[in-house]
């Protein structure tokens, strides 16, 4: 199977667009125009996300995927099956997916595709300005999940910033140094995490990582030391607490001054295998062939911050193998992209019927 001439080169126009996190503009640009092109009602909104609306009726669905991409140039090019380049999984390949989708009208049905800015740096801008505005129907993130799965669940996130500094001591001053008792409160919030939930893998697993260390810079008269850590939060560990228990394990019984900072949070979200929206893609992908596997993540998206406010039936899909998210290898099979086309059709021609 393989995507239209159309649609391929939608996907292979917006991959060879450069548009890494805050720095979206042209894509964006482009991206207004092809779906002006394809009769969309397209503009761009007062965050910078492309906006295009396709359609009439009292149903509204959203298609939101991100437009941005992690740095790192990779040549775009086809090799057999597949399209390689920044951006072809996380997330260009499943944006393209939906505007080719929603390109095919459906009577009754008002669809909403969404290239959201900013999801891979903490502010996600795109996805919390959408967020202000009245809830869809239905909606659906654009992520990677494979053509045939669907993703219900992300974990929370939290990163964090402790920040130590003391007076300058000498190199031969007896005592730890300030980098060593950063890295005693770094064992500490490790350790604290990993008991929370022992026994637990994988999604109901707490992680805890340590994102960044810095230590030992000194103007002369202070010295000074960073730990940048980073969480996973599940369902069952509560976000707020998890903050307050790691801002007072971060406390030393010395004269070493501490601070601890939230960078980001978003809390864990898991939605209904059950909601219309995710009998519509099991209908559709076994339409398709297959069957449906559902899925739940460690990472986040901008199903995170949607679905709290929303509250209406969501997941994400998309085509293409997350393993390669921001990896130097990202590329996505085309068999797949066009199969995911084919899904995505299957599921909007579902959203006006109420008996699913």
């Amino acid at each position: 199977m393989r995507p239209s001439a159309e649609d391929l080169a939608l996907l292979r126009g917006l991959v060879e667009i450069p548009s890494i996190s805050r720095r979206e503009g042209e894509a964006v640009e482009w991206l207004v125009g092809q779906m002006a092109d394809r009769g969309f009602r397209a503009s761009v909104d007062d965050a910078g996300n492309a906006l295009g609306e396709i359609g009439d009726g009292p149903t509204h669905v959203v298609l939101l995927g991100h437009i941005d991409t992690v740095p790192g140039e990779i040549p775009v090019r086809i090799e057999g099956d597949e399209l390689v380049g920044r951006g072809a999984v996380d997330a260009k390949g499943p944006l393209a997916a939906f505007v080719s989708a929603a390109t095919h009208r459906v009577a009754g049905v008002r669809v909403t595709v969404v290239g959201a800015v900013e999801e891979e740096s903490p502010t996600s801008a795109g996805a919390r300005h959408r967020a202000t505005g009245a809830a869809p129907d239905w909606c659906v993130i654009g992520e990677p999940s494979g053509w045939d799965g669907v993703t219900v669940g992300y974990k929370g996130s939290l990163q964090l910033c402790v920040s130590l500094s003391r007076d300058r001591r000498h190199g031969a001053a007896p005592g730890p140094t300030i980098s060593e008792e950063a890295l005693a409160i770094w064992d500490r919030l490790k350790a604290a995490a990993t008991a929370r939930t022992t026994d637990a893998r994988g999604f109901a697993r707490l992680d805890c990582r340590l994102l960044g260390i810095s230590g030992g810079a000194s103007d002369g008269l202070q010295e000074n030391a960073e730990l940048q850590v980073g969480y996973r939060i599940p369902p069952s560990v509560d976000g707020a607490e998890l903050e307050r228990h790691a801002m007072a394990l971060a406390r030393l019984e010395s004269d070493t001054r501490v601070s601890t900072e939230r960078l980001s949070f978003e809390p864990p979200v898991r939605t209904s295998r059950a909601s219309p929206l995710a009998r519509a893609f099991a209908r559709a992908i076994a339409d398709a062939g297959a069957q449906t596997t559902f899925k739940e993540k460690s990472g986040t998206s901008d199903m995170n911050i949607l679905s709290p406010v929303w509250g209406c039936p969501m997941v994400a899909y998309g085509p293409g193998d997350s393993r390669y998210d921001h990896t130097p290898m990202e590329r996505l099979v085309l068999s797949d992209y066009a199969r995911a086309i084919s899904v995505l059709k299957g599921v909007l021609s579902r959203a006006s019927d109420r008996i699913i």
